[in-house]
């Protein structure tokens, strides 16, 4: 049992039984199979003996050895380091791969490819990207560098711009969108966000960097943090990402995605493998003093749409308008 997942207790899950929990966060797997797996070992507290009845401690680190839920493949390749000092590390995420491991089944993600690859440190996320999204992403070598930046983050103090490539070609060259976001109570999709006057206010400025046939490359300096602010943002300026399959698209295309995965249809209507946007700078106090600016080149998948390219899964007799 040389591969294992290491899952770390949190505040709100101290007390609970352990069975119980891990029942709940992986519900693959019922209660019993679970206290099968404590008492044959497949589930260890880096800390104590385990029992099934054990109530979780704040920090407790447990070792899970369970089928389905640890690597049976080599990791991927590190994503490229953009800045490392003996605190911080600006990493460039590549579109495709989640910042955390996410759901019952294990897949190989940021934290945990980082955490493998230097497993004597403390490394921790100090923010997340969408899974489709690339770009910069900081982590941590201590507690205390962690808790310093997202608080930074959380009192506006840190910058980001992001790179998206549009659909369309915008007549002006400074847009302000000041625009409040909420639930779109009118969707089929519970995730989807609009623009509504009782939303969260929230602003972006974007500019406009490059201009092609029938799609732009623009920057977004983001003033406030709401889900998916850009990609709503653009969907109201009338210029939604490339590529998105949630925002500028009728609801039937993410639901064909939710449930298909990918359709002729849905690759019609989306032109693109991902919704092309990339975290391409960020502007942080850095915890020994001073401030970094970090910023990550355009990937080459939407690098080529600036140079010309017709969009992936779109056939050059579409690509006219």
């Amino acid at each position: 049992m040389s591969h294992w997942r290491t899952v770390i207790i949190r505040e709100r899950d101290v007390g609970r039984r352990v069975d119980a929990y891990l029942a709940k966060r992986f519900p693959a797997y019922s209660r019993t199979k679970i206290v099968q797996y404590i008492r044959e070992d497949r589930v260890v507290s880096e800390s104590r003996k385990l029992k099934p009845s054990a109530i979780l401690q704040m920090g407790e680190r447990l070792r899970l050895y369970v089928p389905g839920l640890v690597p049976t493949t080599p990791p991927p390749p590190l994503p490229d380091i953009l800045y490392e000092d003996d605190r911080i590390i600006v990493a460039n995420k590549p579109s495709g791969m989640l910042v955390h491991p996410a759901g019952s089944q294990f897949v190989w993600a940021l934290i945990g490819l980082f955490k493998t690859a230097r497993p004597e440190g403390k490394l921790d996320l100090v923010h997340r990207i969408d899974r489709e999204t690339s770009g910069a992403i900081v982590l941590t070598k201590d507690k205390e560098a962690n808790s310093f930046i997202k608080i930074k983050l959380a009192n506006r103090e840190v910058q980001k711009t992001y790179r998206a490539i549009v659909r369309g070609v915008p007549e002006w060259d400074v847009l302000d969108i000041d625009a409040p976001i909420g639930i779109d109570e009118e969707s089929e999709v519970r995730l989807r966000r609009c623009v509504r006057d009782d939303g969260q206010k929230s602003r972006t400025t974007v500019t406009v960097i490059h201009r092609m046939k029938g799609y732009s490359l623009v920057e977004c300096a983001l003033h406030t943090g709401r889900t998916h602010q850009i990609r709503v943002h653009m969907e109201h300026a009338g210029f939604p990402l490339l590529g998105d399959k949630l925002y500028g698209q009728p609801d039937w295309v993410f639901l064909d995605y939710l449930k298909h995965r990918q359709t002729d249809r849905m690759r019609e209507a989306i032109c693109f493998p991902r919704h092309c946007l990339h975290a391409a700078t960020i502007r942080f106090p850095h915890p020994d003093g001073g401030f970094k600016k970090i910023r990550a080149p355009l990937p080459l998948d939407m690098q080529s749409i600036v140079e010309g390219a017709v969009p992936f899964w779109k056939k050059p007799e579409q690509s006219s308008d």
